[in-house]
């Protein structure tokens, strides 16, 4: 089952609360982990037995090294079990069909197609308790000796489905010691809240353009659309993503847990590599810490250096979805990524305007890269981007959705910091009462769109 709206977080929310904060701290992680494994099966019920076999192999598999330290090939053994059967899993899952329509197309069988769905979050968990075991292996972290506070890590429920990517790192000290205090709980209200009118106010309202462009069909489109659309696609992949990582580290820090950011305003970069260190951090941070690196990072030759970029992007590509046009798509960054390491970097360190605008011109083809699998219509679409004919039917659509595409643009630099700064510094006696009615208004408008609107998809739900 597809999470179709986030109204079912606001039924399961207050009753999850109330059992964590009445129980006694001791019982605080095994609340957390039948309340999350509740919210798992409530998505996706079907595939409870693969969530509880994460949990139990990488938990085996850890404490199996832990307790083989001096055995290397026993602890290299307890390792691949662990990489071996979460990278199986996610295989199989998201790429055997994959696979099977290529070879299909390729030697012209007839191999029959599994009916699979793709279970809740397992890109994102498979490579969270993957880089556990793999930390463990280092000597980065000790195991987890306790099987409730390891399953509670696992499947937190506010990032399960969606990240960011929480590493153990993260926050192992506070699966341990952690404090319920009113300054953090506040502070993790709002920021579910701005999560939150991120996503509904901003990013489902520009994914409802997105939505008519593609029900129009790419031909029947003039190329002012094309851009309109491909604009409206770019707001909302930022504003759906961003919003519900806010949404994560508001509720975990409402359960006294801090997660890593996911985003630092990646519209305002000047390059396709500031641009990556801003956008998705903690994916982009995993892959550089057990990819890249052990490949040998850029401490080696250039050709080598530009081969362990390329297949850290090619599976950055693979990684977000089984089709041609993700690979494709981070194949697309891996060689502007090299161009500017090697060719144009300085040029774009002088001129900032230049850069900005080179920039956002890649961002924009790139996400239409990512946003149509069929490769036909990609070409398509891109045919009406750079050689379409003119036409009014953007006027209406601008008319329509003129206001919320702005927003989504003011809001893409960080204009709230700022403006947050300046209203404190100014007014330090009335600043915290605009702040909560701001927070309450946005509240109110973001669950009564939920309760009117059919259109609610989460993007990255499907990866």
């Amino acid at each position: 089952m597809v999470f179709s709206s986030i109204l079912f977080l606001f039924r399961f929310l207050p009753i999850a609360f109330l059992l964590y904060y009445l129980v006694p701290k001791k019982l605080k992680n095994f609340t957390l982990l039948v309340l999350s494994l509740v919210f798992y099966c409530w998505g996706e019920v079907r595939y409870f037995p693969i969530m509880v076999a994460s949990i139990v192999v990488d938990y085996v598999a850890s404490n199996g090294i832990e307790k083989h330290r001096g055995n290397s090939r026993a602890c290299k053994g307890f390792l691949l079990l662990s990489v071996f059967f979460n990278l199986g899993m996610l295989g199989f899952f998201k790429y055997t069909n994959f696979f099977i329509e290529n070879i299909n197309a390729l030697l012209g069988t007839s191999i029959g197609m599994l009916s699979l769905t793709l279970p809740l979050g397992i890109s994102f968990y498979t490579f969270q308790t993957m880089s556990y075991t793999i930390d463990v292996y280092r000597g980065k972290v000790k195991a987890e000796t306790n099987i409730i506070d390891f399953g509670a890590f696992v499947v937190l429920f506010p990032q399960l489905i969606a990240g960011p990517i929480v590493r153990y790192t993260d926050v192992a000290r506070e699966l341990k010691t952690r404090t319920l205090r009113l300054d953090r709980i506040e502070s993790g209200v709002a920021t579910f809240i701005m999560g939150l009118g991120r996503k509904v106010l901003i990013a489902n309202a520009c994914g409802a353009l997105w939505t008519e462009v593609e029900t129009i069909g790419f031909a029947n489109i003039s190329m002012p659309l094309a851009w309109l659309g491909v604009l409206a696609y770019t707001l909302q992949i930022y504003f759906d993503f961003s919003g519900y990582s806010l949404m994560a580290i508001g509720l975990g820090r409402i359960l006294g847990f801090e997660f890593p950011d996911n985003f630092n305003y990646p519209y305002i970069s000047r390059s396709v590599t500031e641009f990556w260190r801003r956008w998705h951090m903690t994916l982009g941070s995993w892959f550089r810490e057990y990819l890249y690196i052990p490949l040998g990072g850029n401490r080696v030759s250039r050709s080598r250096h530009i081969f362990n970029m390329f297949v850290v992007w090619a599976a950055t590509g693979f990684w977000h979805g089984a089709n041609w046009n993700f690979i494709l798509w981070g194949l697309y960054s891996f060689v502007f990524l090299v161009l500017e390491k090697y060719l144009i970097g300085d040029f774009l360190g002088r001129h900032k305007i230049i850069s900005h605008l080179y920039l956002v011109l890649l961002v924009m083809l790139s996400w239409a890269l990512f946003a149509v699998t069929d490769l036909g219509q990609l070409g398509v679409l891109l045919g009406r981007m750079f050689g379409g004919f003119g036409g009014t039917d953007w006027i209406y659509y601008l008319r329509n959705y003129g206001v919320v595409l702005a927003m989504g643009c003011v809001f893409s630099a960080p204009i709230v910091p700022w403006a947050s700064k300046k209203l404190e510094a100014m007014g330090k006696g009335w600043y915290q009462p605009l702040r909560i009615v701001l927070l309450l208004g946005i509240l109110v408008l973001s669950v009564a769109y939920l309760v009117d609107a059919t259109y609610n998809p989460f993007l990255y739900f499907r990866f």
